[in-house]
């Protein structure tokens, strides 16, 4: 068993899946704390040193969307949703609430300590992050001072909404963001909801920095929800 200083914070009422976790991040070697309802965690997260917290949302007092809303107003502590909601619609609003993954129940201990694995990461990458104006994945480089692109040391000529949209992904590195989101950040709050540009600029982009845009290696799809920057 590994020795790990995180401490996760579990909140699940359903006391079979609840144990599944505990057993699961135990076998790793993390340090966690149980809660049944959305009050039990908000209150826990003020009195305990919290690293991440897997969160259901069907929770018996309230919908754990208000947790993730509510936690986000004063901690960007990673948050992965853990839930049986398989819907698109319910992934993209949990994400938009602020979660930075979602794991659809029923998920296997291998699949939810890779998620964890990578939220964590992030965690401790995400200080530097804002202070650097240097940051790559794999050959893809993007300098944030001067407006530059480059891919394996070549500079890559990028539309100034292509430049916008890259850096986008960059300043969020592995976390999911929704095409509502990406739609916001890009184009303003009275854009409205229409894909279409979004799907063009993201193909533009793709055949710029992709060897095989039909295969991508650094932004990948999370269909019905988003894209995804690869850290790997």
């Amino acid at each position: 068993m590994l020795n790990r200083n995180e401490q996760i914070l579990i909140v699940e009422d359903d006391s079979q899946i609840r144990n599944f976790i505990c057993y699961s991040l135990k076998q790793e070697g993390f340090s966690y704390i149980t809660a049944g309802t959305a009050q039990g965690a908000l209150s826990t997260l003020v009195t305990e040193q919290i690293d991440l917290m897997l969160l259901d949302l069907g929770l018996p007092d309230f919908d754990g969307m208000e947790v993730i809303k509510k936690v986000r107003e004063w901690s960007e502590m990673p948050i992965i949703v853990v839930s049986a909601r398989d819907q698109d619609k319910e992934k993209a609003g949990a994400l938009d609430s602020g979660a930075d993954d979602y794991l659809t129940k029923p998920f296997s201990s291998m699949e939810l300590m890779a998620r964890i694995r990578v939220a964590l990461r992030h965690l401790k990458k995400a200080g530097s992050i804002r202070s650097q104006t240097n940051l790559a994945v794999g050959g893809l480089r993007i300098d944030l001072d001067k407006h530059l692109v480059y891919l394996d040391d070549n500079e890559l000529h990028t539309t100034p909404m292509e430049y916008s949209l890259l850096s986008l992904f960059f300043r969020n590195i592995g976390k999911v963001l929704t095409t509502k989101y990406i739609i916001r950040e890009i184009y303003g709050v009275g854009y409205g909801t229409d894909t279409q540009a979004l799907r063009k600029l993201m193909a533009g982009l793709r055949r710029k920095i992709e060897n095989n845009p039909a295969k991508p290696r650094y932004i990948l799809t999370e269909i019905g929800v988003g894209y995804r920057l690869s850290d790997v």
